[in-house]
Order: C-alpha cells, then sequence, then structure tokens
C-alpha cells in the first residue's frame, strides 16, 4: 500500500504506537509504508541466505546477521525493517535491545510485487543517504541479485549477478555464495 501524502511527517513515536498486526510497517522520510507477509519463495530464499551467512560468520566472528522482522532506525523518520542486515563487530554497538541504531555494513532485501519499487529505488536511495556500505537486491523473478557497492558518497553503479556467479563482498572477505544457492 503506497502512502497518501501528508504535511506531517511520522517519526519514531509513531512507529513503536503501530498495531501489532503482522504486517510489515516502514517510515521512509516520514511516510507510512505497509507490506503483507511475504510468500514461500521469498521466505525460501530469505532462510536460504541466513543460513549461510549464519554458517560463514560461525567460522569467522567477524560480525552478526540479524533477520526481518527487525527494526533498523535510520533516523527519526526512517525506520525500515530490511530481509537481513549485517553489522560488523566494529560497530555492534549499534545493537540495542529493541532495533538497529544507526546503518548496517550490509543490508539485503528479496523483492515481492508489493515491495519491488520501493526497495529498488526509495530505499536504495535512503541506504546510499545514511551510509550503508553494500546493498543487495535479490531479484526471484529475474533469478537476478543486484549488489550496490559504496563508492566515496554514493554506491556505484549495480553490479548483476544471474545463476552460475559466484557473490562476493567485502564486509564478509572469503564469503563466496553461489547465486544458485540464494535462488534456490
Amino acid at each position: 500500500m503506497e502512502p497518501g501524502r501528508s504535511q506531517t511527517k511520522l517519526t519514531y513515536a509513531d512507529y513503536v504506537a503501530f498495531p501489532d498486526d503482522g504486517l510489515r510497517h516502514e517510515i521512509i522520510d516520514g511516510e507510512h509504508y505497509v507490506t503483507p507477509s511475504p510468500v514461500t519463495r521469498h521466505q525460501r530464499i530469505l532462510r536460504d541466505l541466513l543460513y549461510l551467512s549464519e554458517t560463514y560468520l560461525r567460522r569467522h566472528p567477524i560480525g552478526e546477521i540479524l533477520c526481518a522482522p527487525f527494526d533498523v532506525v535510520l533516523s527519526n523518520y526512517d525506520v525500515v525493517v530490511p530481509d537481513l542486515v549485517y553489522i560488523s563487530k566494529a560497530r555492534t554497538q549499534l545493537i540495542t535491545q529493541k532495533n538497529l541504531q544507526g546503518a548496517p555494513d550490509l543490508v539485503i532485501e528479496i523483492l515481492s510485487a508489493g515491495t519491488r519499487s520501493r526497495d529498488r529505488w526509495l530505499k536504495r536511495d535512503l541506504y546510499e543517504r545514511v551510509g550503508v556500505q553494500e546493498y543487495w537486491v535479490v531479484d526471484p523473478d529475474d533469478d537476478a541479485v543486484d549488489i550496490y557497492r559504496r563508492a566515496g558518497e554514493t554506491f556505484a553503479e549495480p553490479r548483476r549477478h544471474t545463476r552460475g556467479n559466484i557473490v562476493r563482498t567485502p564486509p564478509l572477505p572469503d564469503f563466496e555464495l553461489p547465486v544458485s544457492k540464494i535462488l534456490g
């Protein structure tokens, strides 16, 4: 559901007052977005990404991976619930009992029909603005993973990875992930 345009920006205080209705609520630039529960393929991709990254992090304890639903508070007007976030050990002080207070090192979003445009553009711009180092957009419909990496103040053009490719990422040294294992 796309928001109606309001002159009043919602804040984190408004966010915590939203009903616990099983839907994913987010605030981006003060606007409220609601997303229904993901479909089965989305959940399987999330499960596999979580398993593979957690297996790596148990062997290489350099940070922590957290999955939705988990609030990431980027500002008083920006509260998102990414599918997966990675926080390096040097930045784990950002993790509180309730949420993450600041930009993760790595964010992974799995596209679905209701989030495709928001994840590709609105959230990409937000993650770029707040200093996320790397942003993965997993597209089950195109069988691809687009990776945006920080190049100075902005993200470089994305690199598209398809079946047969292996994803490597600087935040997780020596982590090699075949795209076929991500997409099932």
